[in-house]
């Protein structure tokens, strides 16, 4: 089973949906699409963590960006597999070692928390390999912001795939 196929059609269908629901309730009494979805609404939550950012720009590059802010370069992993492109990094401690004020996590108390810094465990994403040129991938972490730029391949690769023979059931 092809996890990115089966995401890439639950993101269609929600898309279809959210048209449907736009075109049959938008005007009059029952305008329900500004309740239940728009711009910011994420058909694809496949991680949640690190924040990021999935689109194909123009010339058909895919391009990846990854909020890393807190996180060093040289510990965040990148690598293709397949058809996969596989990410991790770990968050630097030594960085925390570094502030003026000593803080021990078990004494603090918060009042508001939304910056939880924590590594990015093996995440995987579609990327396949006969329509995207994984050997020319460009990446650049610049400002706390990965930027992973995979472009077309000039030819995708053809493939026949296999021929499957149908005979006859004479029973």
């Amino acid at each position: 089973m092809d996890l990115g196929n089966v995401f890439d059609e639950i993101f269609e269908a929600a898309r279809d949906l959210q048209n449907e629901i736009h075109l049959n309730f938008s005007h009059g009494p029952f305008s329900f699409d500004k309740l239940f979805f728009d711009e910011n609404t994420d058909f694809y939550p496949n991680y949640s963590y690190p924040p990021m950012n999935v689109f194909m720009a123009e010339d058909r590059t895919m391009v990846f960006e990854f909020a890393l802010a807190g996180f060093d370069e040289s510990n965040i992993n990148l690598s293709f597999q397949g058809d996969y492109m596989v990410f991790s990094a770990r968050i630097n401690n030594e960085a925390s070692s570094d502030s003026p004020v000593k803080i021990h996590e078990e004494n603090v108390r918060y009042f508001k928390r939304r910056l939880k810094l924590k590594d990015i465990e093996r995440q995987k994403y579609f990327v396949p390999q006969d329509k995207y040129a994984q050997e020319k991938v460009k990446a650049v972490y610049k400002n706390g912001i990965l930027r992973v730029c995979i472009p077309p391949k000039d030819e995708p690769d053809k493939s026949d795939g296999i021929k499957i023979e149908i005979v006859t059931d004479t029973n």
